[in-house]
């Protein structure tokens, strides 16, 4: 008597830990820089070095790079600088060993930039770090038996089968050329970009990744009577990438998070500073799973021989629901009365961040907030730039009907649009 087996991949959690990095650091001013007369925005990123598995823990090297944009005590006009704060941090993770596979994330919490006086900041902020590492099992499941004197009792059931997993990184690079009414840029100030509407589909060995870049800009030109520029610019982009074993028939669990990005100054064919070179580096930590459906033994008997089972639990895993909702957030921000009358907007950028989540009956109640910053212009000509930060509060039901509290559910919450404008001269309309 033979009993068949076949066999499914699963990712199963080795270990996990969340560690948290607080910089609390005096910055001096550069002596190149001017005196700092107000702070105007400030946005951080963290860039690492190095991440190294060895027996029991983690070993993280990086940087915090924190820039500021402020206007300048003396004259009034805007500058920018950056700051580059060193990190060295030990995650324990008991039990994992130095060729498993680790996935990263981190968040930056409650980043502060303080002015102490002109030539002197305070930069405080928290970083938590998510860490994870996942090895591949393969589970046996009992499938048939070849003996027919052996009545057997079967059950069917859809199961998820890893068929890749792997990290790999996309690079987008393209040019902005600047409209010909604009003068050309001598100081590139600051800049945003937010990856907006990804559609990540598997093909056939390969991964088609659409979607678009939010980008926004803030540059003097070489004269230096005209007020700064500024230009926001959508930059959409629909790339490929190589996938060994991916197939339209799979099913895709993709987390996506911007490793790297900048913009750099480039002539144009005259040799004018006219061109903004854009570029973006995504890394995609890529799990895709097919649904298959599986005979599984459960029982047998015989009245011709004594039959001794031997068994074993095992968690497997079937896909309940797959769910693209989106939440429509509207509200009015007040500006502050002592900043005087907002002229114009310049620009607004968003991030989602989900507080709670609850199963209920019909799905899965999300509670959170999206974060502002917003960018103005006031009816002061010797210091016109001034930013907000605001928050819009939320609560959504994704829906997921048959779900329970066994349940293991994976979220990713990715602002898709957002938009601004001037209600009147003291509030902001804001839809997300």
């Amino acid at each position: 008597m033979e009993l068949k087996k076949e066999s499914i991949q699963m990712l199963r959690i080795k270990n996990k830990a969340t560690s948290q990095v607080t910089f609390d650091e005096d910055y001096n001013v550069p002596d190149v820089k001017p005196d700092i007369g107000r702070m105007v925005q400030s946005k951080a990123e963290v860039s690492m070095d190095e991440v190294r598995l060895s027996e029991g823990r983690a070993l993280l090297k990086g940087t915090l790079n924190v820039d500021l944009l402020y206007v300048g005590e003396k004259e009034g006009k805007i500058y920018s600088l950056s700051a580059k704060l060193p990190m060295d941090e030990v995650i324990n993770l008991e039990g994992i060993e130095g060729g498993d596979k680790l996935c990263l994330n981190w968040e930056i919490e409650d980043l502060s930039v303080h002015v102490i006086h002109s030539r002197k900041l305070n930069i405080k902020a928290i970083v938590t770090f998510y860490a994870v590492v996942d090895e591949l099992a393969e589970v046996k499941l009992p499938a048939a038996l070849d003996d027919a004197e052996i009545s057997v009792k079967k059950k069917t059931i859809p199961l998820m089968n890893l068929c890749v997993h792997k990290k790999d990184t996309l690079r987008i690079k393209d040019d902005i050329t600047l409209a010909s009414n604009r003068p050309n840029v001598e100081n590139l100030l600051w800049y945003t970009i937010e990856p907006r509407n990804l559609d990540i589909r598997p093909e056939e060995n390969k991964l088609r990744v659409k979607g678009e870049l939010a980008v926004f800009v803030l540059y003097t030109g070489s004269e230096e009577e005209n007020p700064p520029q500024w230009l926001e610019y959508s930059m959409p982009f629909n790339s490929e990438m190589e996938c060994s074993g991916c197939g339209e028939d799979l099913i895709p669990h993709i987390e996506v998070s911007v490793l790297h990005q900048g913009i750099e100054v480039k002539p144009d064919g005259d040799g004018e500073e006219r061109v903004l070179q854009v570029d973006v580096v995504l890394e995609l930590n890529m799990k895709l799973y097919r649904e298959e459906e599986h005979e599984l033994i459960l029982d047998v008997y015989t009245p011709l021989k004594e039959c001794v089972l031997h068994g074993k639990k095992e968690m497997l895993e079937s896909l309940l629901v797959r769910n693209f909702s989106r939440c429509r957030v509207a509200d009015r921000v007040a500006v502050k009365e002592s900043q005087g009358k907002v002229l114009q907007l310049c620009h607004s950028s968003g991030k989602v961040k989900i507080d709670k989540t609850k199963i209920t009956e019909e799905g899965v109640l999300a509670e959170g907030i999206v974060l502002l910053k917003i960018l103005y212009i006031i009816g002061n000509d010797e210091m016109p730039f001034y930013s907000m930060e605001a928050m819009l509060p939320f609560t959504h039901l994704i829906e997921a009907k048959g779900i329970t509290p066994d349940c293991t559910y994976f979220l990713q919450a990715d602002l898709e649009q957002l938009s601004t404008t001037m209600a009147d001269g003291d509030e902001i309309e804001v839809k997300a």
